[in-house]
């Protein structure tokens, strides 16, 4: 049974984190009656409990149990939940409906729904698919799993063009009928494998973000990933293939021949070939500025940005007036300062080795220039993938946190290693060692959790030790 008339219904939120809070808020607003279960202590939640007064009539902390599911019409989970509980495998045999904080939301939205998924990439893309429909003239929401709930938007008002949304395989996870009617996959690289059986079952669910696409929609594929280029879609759904290329600092998209017959050579020397027919891009050209999405990763995240808002009916002088404008999301390759002629960047986002392996490669070849910060709570993945990288790129590592000793293990033969312990002692070791034409760059390869709230803390405070504010 798909609910959407909640008046009176005994509903459950799962985990009290942001999205939480508006899944409950928008159950209140929809009349449900509104519990909420956490694992954390009253204690341990401390402020974030007290949000939930006057919206929540009943709680159940400090455990997922079955006793707060019994007698519930929805249970409601938060992405960090996962669904193979014990008490929510039990609610969900019994016949009580359970879905993931999206799906909640997709219920209540009215405009059509952009999807954003992969490994990498994901936030980047979403801002900028936003951005590229908002110079179009076109209202867009940009949230989801980038910042604000997708449920945040289903409490606002007004009729928008397009909600573009970032989809975690955690959320894709629990959709039941949310359609995204035009929708991308990056990438998929080995992540969250604590949570998956296998990469094989990790891009399944990934892959999830197409289900409920119907003719007509948009589906948007990395060809130069195997995985993602395999992804099934259903029957009438327009598949739109993107390969990127990264031969010089500024890339030009170009359409290059269709998929069947295979890429046609690009007539100038071009970054990007697509696939005409299949991505529905016209004749139009254009050129991805190097400054604020530099990297292949990033012409990569263009290429999907522009498809999804030319799905959407964005003209390409609005895409291009896109693209020289869009100015990068906060720790993705953000330059925090430069000074001396050296140039700090704060990539704190890079919480796994893919992630540093294609901020490294934004880097030319040309010198060992780069002084790299290293380090955090590993999730298992070998670092042995950045080792090519490592050759004329890479002046010296500076290895911080938990992993920090692996880290030398794999890569310390392939440059000077200091191990720092702390971000504030590399920073400052960095400072000494770095001469004009240096790049010091922050990109953990791990998470954050071993020293700092999350990513956005870790790379906050970086930009504090760097300018001299902390």
């Amino acid at each position: 049974m798909a609910m959407r008339d909640l008046k009176g219904k005994r509903a459950i939120v799962v985990g009290l984190g942001k999205s939480g809070l508006a899944a409950a808020k928008l159950l209140q607003r929809e009349g449900a009656h509104v519990a909420i279960v956490d694992g954390k202590t009253e204690a341990q939640l401390g402020e974030t409990l007290a949000a939930y007064k006057g919206i929540a009539t009943e709680s159940f902390l400090g455990g997922i149990e079955d006793t707060a599911f019994a007698n519930r019409d929805l249970i409601v989970v938060s992405p960090g939940v996962p669904l193979l509980l014990p008490a929510l495998v039990s609610a969900r045999a019994s016949g009580t409906e359970l879905i993931g904080e999206v799906e909640l939301a997709s219920r209540f939205i009215d405009e059509p729904i952009a999807g954003i998924t992969g490994t990498n990439g994901k936030s980047t893309t979403t801002a900028l698919t936003a951005h590229l429909l908002n110079m179009s003239g076109r209202k867009a929401f940009a949230g989801g799993n980038l910042g604000t709930p997708l449920s945040q938007r289903a409490l606002g008002e007004g009729l928008l063009d397009v909600s573009v949304c970032e989809l975690s395989s955690f959320q894709l996870e629990s959709i039941v009928l949310m359609r995204c009617h035009a929708a991308t996959v990056l990438n998929v690289t080995p992540d969250h494998l604590d949570r998956y059986a296998s990469l094989d079952a990790y891009t399944q669910a990934k892959g999830r973000i197409f289900k409920n696409q119907q003719p007509g929609d948009l589906a948007a594929l990395n060809l130069s990933d195997a995985r993602v280029a395999a992804l099934p879609t259903n029957s009438g759904v327009e598949r739109a293939y993107f390969e990127p290329r990264f031969p010089s600092p500024s890339w030009i998209l170009m359409n290059g021949g269709s998929i069947p017959g295979g890429f046609k050579e690009a007539e100038a020397a071009s970054a990007m070939r697509i696939g005409k027919r299949e991505l529905g891009v016209d004749d139009q050209s254009y050129t991805l500025r190097a400054r604020t999405l530099r990297g292949a990763h990033n012409a990569e995240n263009a290429l999907a940005a522009t498809l999804l808002a030319r799905h959407f009916g964005a003209d390409p002088e609005s895409i291009q007036r896109g693209l020289d404008t869009y100015l990068g999301l906060p720790h993705r390759l953000e330059t925090v300062m430069m000074k001396d002629d050296i140039e700090w960047l704060n990539d704190s986002k890079a919480t796994n080795v893919d992630s540093v392996e294609k901020s490294l490669g934004a880097f030319e070849p040309d010198g060992a220039k780069v002084i790299l910060i290293l380090g955090g709570r590993g999730k298992g993945a070998p670092y042995a993938p950045l080792r090519p990288l490592f050759a004329n790129r890479v002046k010296a590592l500076f290895t911080v946190g938990e992993d920090a000793a692996r880290i030398e293990a794999e890569l310390g033969d392939l440059a000077p290693v200091t191990s720092c312990l702390t971000i504030q002692v590399a920073v400052a070791k960095a400072r000494a060692l770095a001469v004009s034409g240096d790049v010091v760059l922050l990109s953990p390869a791990c998470a954050s959790y071993d020293q700092f709230k999350n990513f956005e803390d870790r790379g906050n405070q970086f930009k504090a030790l760097v300018r001299g504010e902390a």
